[in-house]
């Protein structure tokens, strides 16, 4: 079993109230920021539609899905 600190795990940093992206209709879009640790490096972001409670779960799938890959293939 490894042992992961927060510094080797992503996290959600923000979920906010957004535009559509570009040729996108409709007003309820998020945007997703996750980071791994304080890396400024590894900064990913995205933009969903729905609720800010669904662009949340979302956001955390995501962040669950990477850390378990990371994990799985031992990176670090």
């Amino acid at each position: 079993m490894h042992d992961i600190s927060n510094e080797n795990i992503y996290q959600i940093v923000t979920v906010e109230k957004t535009t559509a992206p570009v040729g996108m209709l409709g007003d309820n879009w998020f945007r997703y920021v996750i980071q791994k640790g304080n890396l400024t490096n590894s900064i990913m972001e995205g933009k969903i539609t729905g609720s800010l409670k669904t662009a949340t779960e979302h956001a955390a799938d995501v962040v669950e899905t990477i850390n378990a890959r990371n994990v799985k293939g031992k990176r670090k």
